[in-house]
């Protein structure tokens, strides 16, 4: 591994992106749930040391808003990728600086190393990190003298026909001395067909002094992937979940089916975990040991415990307890902490509720501003009114209780422990301890009234 203490990284993520047909900037669009910037910026940070600067020009407050704990360096104007770098001055040292684009999410730190590695024991006033593709169009050409020696290289818009044939491409990520690079960025010209400043021409400046520049070419291109579109961002995703799902069953998780199974880049699953096919796991959710997450079910920013089985629902920003069971086709919006041993069955939406031990809700039921304790039995159809037009009150069933078929909790109410609520009932006022409350009309029988309607 580098010395992480030597590497100043240096991401150009000031582009338009014109080509997403967006108004998000490039950067900030997601691949497997992250900022595209967000996993160059970590890329960066696994193998340095020091908080990575970001050059930023579109969108600016919005990549400012999304992304934390770098510096940030504004490029007014794009006049390419040197006056990108130009702007960034006041942070290039006289120790090795790392540029990457914001636009590269699929690069690995393992690459990086590797290349830092092979610049600093070959003495290389830069390296190039390039690869053979099958089709360059679009990347710039490296011109190589020899086997080892860069002379320079021409970007594809100012490339002949001869240059064009060259399939080794530039990713345009590099390792430089800054002292050198510094000097090399005082003669960079615009004298080119876009009248732009090209970091590639730093390479040009630096051979022409006579220093060494080192390439370190990869064999799998899809590191150095950028995306410039909606097509090239679905491609990095594909990817992206490829790596995402394959070290996640090296791990020991099962996942039954990975090519219809979504997994964000940010999940946390632990081992003999088993996902089964159609499954969406997202944002910061925490999947721990012997939990089986059954088809089609829709996890995010959720935390599931050990032993969790989960069948065709979804837990939206909820905790879930240890060995509780849920679904199938529960919905557990934002705000829910359901306890150990628990069931929340068939139809079941819950809400900012609390759910105690051992309870059960087992179907038909809404649960909303609740706090149920442990022991708990709600019946089918009950229902916690917590909203009477203008503002939403909390219910409150105690440990012990059991509430009937097709109740309704009017709430702010109290029903406390030991206490039963007879089905039908609609409860009104608070339920003392160990009481049994029955709100509803009793029952009369009129024989013969149907024999009579008819005969009407």
């Amino acid at each position: 591994m580098s010395d992480v203490y030597s590497i100043t990284p240096i991401i150009l993520a000031a582009g338009e992106g014109k080509r997403m047909y967006s108004k998000v900037p490039k950067v900030l669009h997601k691949v497997c749930g992250i900022p595209m910037v967000e996993h160059v910026i970590n890329c960066a940070r696994e193998i340095s040391g020091e908080e990575p600067v970001v050059v930023i020009g579109h969108g600016a407050e919005q990549v400012r808003k999304e992304v934390t704990g770098v510096k940030f360096v504004m490029q007014e104007r794009q006049l390419g990728t040197g006056h990108a770098v130009m702007q960034a001055e006041n942070y290039i040292n006289d120790g090795d600086i790392l540029i990457l684009y914001g636009d590269t999410p699929l690069l690995q730190p393992e690459t990086l190393s590797e290349m830092h590695e092979m610049h600093r024991a070959e003495g290389c006033s830069a390296t190039i990190l390039t690869s053979d593709i099958d089709d360059p169009t679009g990347y710039g050409r490296v011109i190589r003298i020899g086997e080892k020696l860069i002379e320079a290289i021409v970007e594809d818009k100012d490339a002949d026909s001869s240059t064009k044939l060259i399939k080794e491409i530039n990713s345009g990520i590099y390792f430089f001395d800054g002292k050198e690079l510094r000097e090399a960025l005082r003669h960079l010209k615009n004298d080119n067909t876009q009248g732009e400043y090209y970091l590639t021409d730093v390479i040009g400046i630096m051979r022409e002094k006579g220093l060494k520049i080192g390439a370190f070419k990869i064999k799998n291109a899809e590191d150095i992937m950028g995306v410039n579109n909606r097509y090239q961002l679905s491609e990095a995703n594909k990817i992206m979940q490829r790596r995402i799902v394959k070290k996640l069953m090296l791990g020991g998780v099962t996942i039954i089916d990975p090519d219809s199974t979504y997994i964000d880049a940010s999940v946390t699953i632990e081992k003999d975990v088993t996902i089964y096919p159609g499954c969406i796991l997202e944002g910061n959710t925490v999947i721990q040991e012997d939990s089986v997450i059954g088809p089609y079910s829709r996890i995010k920013d959720a935390k599931i415990d050990r032993g969790v089985k989960v069948q065709n629902s979804v837990v939206l920003e909820s905790s879930v307890g240890e060995g509780t069971t849920i679904g199938p086709f529960a919905y557990l919006r934002p705000g829910n902490k359901i306890g150990k041993h628990a069931k929340v069955g068939d139809f079941v939406e819950m809400k900012n509720s609390t759910f105690g031990d051992n309870s059960k809700a087992s179907h038909l039921t809404y649960v909303g501003d609740g706090d149920v304790g442990s022991n708990v039995n709600l019946g089918c159809g009950v229902v916690f009114v917590n909203y009477d037009g203008k503002k939403k009150y909390r219910t409150y069933v105690g440990d012990n209780s059991f509430v009937g078929c097709n109740v309704n909790l009017i709430a702010p109410v109290r029903v406390n422990e030991n206490t039963y609520v007879a089905a039908g009932t609609t409860v009104t006022k608070d339920v003392p301890q160990d009481s049994l409350a029955i709100g509803r009309a009793r029952q009369e029988n009129k024989e013969g009234w149907v024999t009579e309607r008819k005969n009407k």
